[in-house]
């Protein structure tokens, strides 16, 4: 049985968990005032010793910073080869008339649809995924399966977000399918907090994936 009941959950807590930020966030001089070059920062709590985390442990917010919290977003419907409302009628256009290389996942492919048009979302705003610190993912299983895909969806995942070795900085290699690891689609060292979590349905039929981020802005960022 789906876990249609946690979605819920997860939501109640994740607007506790805003609320408390909100509040750390304000200024106690002026709340209307831009946060100063000092204090508008995020830090990510890593496991001490993984050189390629997946996500962080926590997040350090500083009084002052400007919190930017996303809608939850789903992919685009990009594959004009396929049905309208179908799982595959969101697989991302760079898989030319929905054709999936070896091992990828309907899944995998939407997440890397998904994460784009976070990617845009952000940019509208003057931010970008390395500013992201918090992301909550609602998945839905594929038709004919009985769970989640939670792996199409960390490699989709991978593609831009935590592909970076923390002790060398060089660019880690992440799988498509089941290719050999290659050059992951954006290099980002940013570790988000993260939840990904199988809910009853989404709101949209046809989507796996739905995510939705919290991103704060550097201490010299402005917004637009």
């Amino acid at each position: 049985m789906k876990r249609t009941t946690l979605r819920a959950a997860a939501l109640a807590a994740s607007l506790a968990t805003t609320t408390a930020i909100l509040t750390s966030c304000s200024s106690d001089d002026d709340p209307g005032a831009p946060p100063s070059e000092t204090t508008a920062v995020a830090q990510a709590v890593l496991e001490p010793g993984e050189a390629n985390p997946m996500i962080a442990q926590g997040v350090t917010i500083s009084s002052g910073a400007r919190v930017y919290k996303s809608s939850g977003l789903g992919p685009t419907a990009a594959n004009t080869a396929a049905p309208q409302g179908t799982p595959e009628s969101y697989i991302d256009s760079q898989f030319a008339d929905g054709e999936l290389p070896d091992g990828v996942t309907v899944t995998e492919a939407q997440g890397i649809n998904v994460l784009k048009n976070i990617r845009a979302n952000l940019e509208a705003q003057g931010l970008t995924l390395a500013d992201v610190t918090t992301m909550r993912v609602f998945l839905d299983n594929a038709p004919g399966t009985d769970r989640a895909d939670y792996a199409g969806w960390n490699r989709a995942y991978r593609q831009f977000f935590a592909n970076t070795n923390l002790d060398t900085g060089d660019t880690e290699l992440v799988p498509l399918g089941t290719a050999e690891p290659a050059a992951p689609l954006e290099r980002n060292a940013a570790r988000p907090t993260r939840f990904a979590l199988e809910v009853g349905s989404l709101p949209v039929p046809g989507w796996l994936v739905e995510v939705e981020v919290d991103a704060v802005y550097p201490a010299d960022g402005v917004a637009g």
